[in-house]
């Protein structure tokens, strides 16, 4: 919340009562809040919750400011972390997206960065080890792309009958290739033929889905990705039109909507981006902060969904999702 929103809540006689309120906040260090998307209510509570974690409240003793692309426009993070930079903050924490994270980093050498993402933050050069980050950067690194193999499995237990499976893929995420590759390799496993499909806007999808109908694919895993997951209402639409079941990466696509999902729970991550920002605000060095995993998994399935495609999802499956939406 920014400092005129906070004041506007708590309206001018509070200012003229609480002065001690007013110099903590002219004093409070700015946390610069970078995503690939908009973040929801929850999402951002998280990040705020795991301040308050090590005594950081929003509106009191830190100030927290939102910066994200408009959705479909990724390119802007660069942008938004100059902007950011420009402010300045004391510690920038990127969430959704690999792509959020390299945009601080290219900005700033300097201000502290703390990220929550599901590639290898080494492997895309945020870091130089796990253990020992070096640099301005380290954070929250969550298994959420190295589990395509995953999805893959749990939507043909939903659907044993299929022969082949698609992926929705998004070639600008640099876990592509990766991605790829794990998904081909589970998929030979299961006797699965793969169409892959690569979506990088709107028209992308619409072809994608419209492929895979041809094709008679009738079962698609989509690639954890933040383009992808600011189009899901899109994806949801198609998905129905096509009859096409869908497995996804976060809890938010089944909740929102979509079929199923799997994956690491980015409130949990979100969270411990918080308590690492914290910490760097505390004066501890990112530097020195060892890159922490985030292993909580989450199976989500909408059963009013898997209704209107004409779907019985199993009992065994049901038992083993961790929340169910009817």
């Amino acid at each position: 919340m920014r400092r005129r929103e906070f004041f506007g809540v708590l309206g001018w006689a509070a200012l003229v009562w609480s002065p001690v309120v007013r110099a903590q906040q002219a004093n409070a260090p700015f946390v610069g809040l970078l995503s690939g998307i908009r973040l929801n209510a929850r999402q951002r509570a998280a990040v705020i919750e795991g301040l308050k974690d090590e005594g950081y409240s929003e509106g009191s003793n830190v100030i927290i400011e939102h910066h994200w692309a408009d959705e479909g426009q990724s390119d802007y993070l660069h942008i938004k972390a100059a902007e950011l930079v420009r402010r300045p903050v004391a510690v920038i924490v990127t969430v959704f997206g690999t792509g959020t994270a390299l945009a601080a980093k290219a900005a700033t050498s300097t201000i502290p960065i703390v990220f929550a993402l599901g590639g290898d933050p080494v492997k895309i050069g945020l870091a130089e080890s796990l253990n020992r980050p070096g640099g301005n950067a380290t954070g929250v690194s969550f298994v959420v792309n190295a589990l395509g193999s995953k999805r893959l499995e749990l939507l043909h237990n939903m659907m044993p009958q299929t022969t082949s499976a698609g992926f929705l893929v998004n070639s600008a995420n640099p876990n592509t290739p990766a991605d790829i590759e794990d998904a081909r390799v589970a998929a030979a496993r299961m006797g699965l033929n793969l169409n892959v499909q690569d979506a990088k806007s709107e028209r992308d999808i619409e072809n994608a889905f419209a492929n895979f109908s041809e094709r008679g694919t009738r079962a698609i895993i989509v690639a954890a990705d933040a383009f992808l997951f600011s189009q899901r209402n899109q994806l949801f639409g198609l998905a129905t039109r096509y009859s096409i079941a869908a497995c996804y990466s976060v809890r938010e696509y089944a909740t929102d909507g979509g079929l199923m999902s799997y994956g690491t729970s980015l409130t949990d991550a979100f969270r411990l981006a918080g308590r690492y920002a914290g910490r760097v605000l505390k004066g501890e060095k990112p530097a020195d902060l060892p890159i922490v995993q985030s292993v909580k998994f989450e199976l989500v399935i909408n059963l009013k969904t898997a209704k209107a495609l004409g779907i019985a999802v199993t009992p065994t499956l049901l038992a083993l999702a961790d929340e169910v939406i009817e």
